[in-house]
């Protein structure tokens, strides 16, 4: 089994930044792909970003693409969103996932976190 516990949420301006983090525990962290979804109020859980068990690549959806940035340290079981130039469509709740696939689809994620919070002010 695997936990996944998200932090770094929070209130900024649009424009800002934050850098989510999310920690795993529970099994062996390294083989697994890792991403961060989100889900805006009343809308479908969409994809934002994913890295592959070694760190060597990654895949962004368009909308982040160029602000987004997705990394992952092995050793300590932790990958990260940094997020530059938020804007106020980038308010969402966050879920990190893993999963051994390395797909950009909800399906290929097998373990999820609980979510943290994101708001940006306009």
């Amino acid at each position: 089994q695997v936990q996944l516990v998200e932090s770094g949420g929070g209130l900024v301006q649009a424009g800002g930044s934050l850098r989510l983090s999310c920690a795993a525990s529970g099994r062996t962290f390294g083989a697994y792909s890792m991403g961060w979804f989100r889900q805006a109020s009343g809308e479908g859980r969409e994809f934002v970003a994913m890295i592959s068990w070694s760190g060597g690549t990654t895949y962004y959806a368009d909308s982040i693409k160029g602000r987004f940035t997705v990394s992952r340290d092995i050793a300590k079981n932790t990958m990260y969103l940094q997020m530059n130039n938020l804007k106020p469509e980038d308010g969402a709740v966050y879920y990190c996932a893993t999963g051994p696939n390395f797909r950009a689809v909800e399906s290929a994620f097998y373990y999820w976190g609980q979510g943290t919070q994101v708001t940006v002010s306009s």
